[in-house]
């Protein structure tokens, strides 16, 4: 997770949604070139889903959801898209403990909370201020340039 206020992508992202209801295909391919990314259908099908679910999928859960879309598709064309969607700064991606790469659209700053129980992650939204705290707890001489935090537990509803 970055912690930064509100980064360039995420306002050019929620410019992006914004605009996805009058025209969700110019806007995909706008806000690819807006991160220097051409934009190309394989990578806007790609961004569309990640969009669309804040679920935080795996690379073959992607793959699942675009080839019900564009039955051609490749898995190594989905890993293309989604590692040019991370280096572009319009998707980040993470592991816990060794398991596979998850993607989150979200680039607000923000932790996760894994559920043990159900396996899902759930994002939980990190006011300023206290993103502001944690930074405080720091050696003065450091510069955070990211954060993650993760949760680990069980929500009430899946242990009850």
């Amino acid at each position: 997770m970055r912690a930064r206020a509100l980064s360039l992508a995420a306002k050019q992202q929620v410019a992006a949604m914004t605009a996805a209801a009058a025209n969700p295909t110019a806007h995909l391919s706008k806000t690819l070139l807006n991160s220097g990314l051409r934009g190309t259908p394989q990578r806007e099908l790609v961004y569309r889903v990640l969009l669309q679910t804040r679920d935080h999928p795996t690379a073959d859960e992607v793959f699942a959801r675009v080839r019900a879309k564009r039955p051609t598709i490749s898995l190594a064309t989905i890993y293309n898209c989604l590692d040019a969607l991370e280096a572009h700064n319009l998707i980040r991606a993470f592991r816990f403990e060794g398991r596979s790469t998850r993607y989150c659209s979200n680039l607000e700053p923000h932790a996760h909370f894994r559920d043990k129980a159900t396996g899902l992650t759930h994002d939980i939204t990190l006011p300023p201020e206290t993103l502001d705290a944690l930074k405080k707890l720091l050696p003065a001489n450091c510069a955070v340039d990211d954060i993650e935090i993760t949760f680990h537990g069980r929500l009430a509803s899946s242990h009850e």
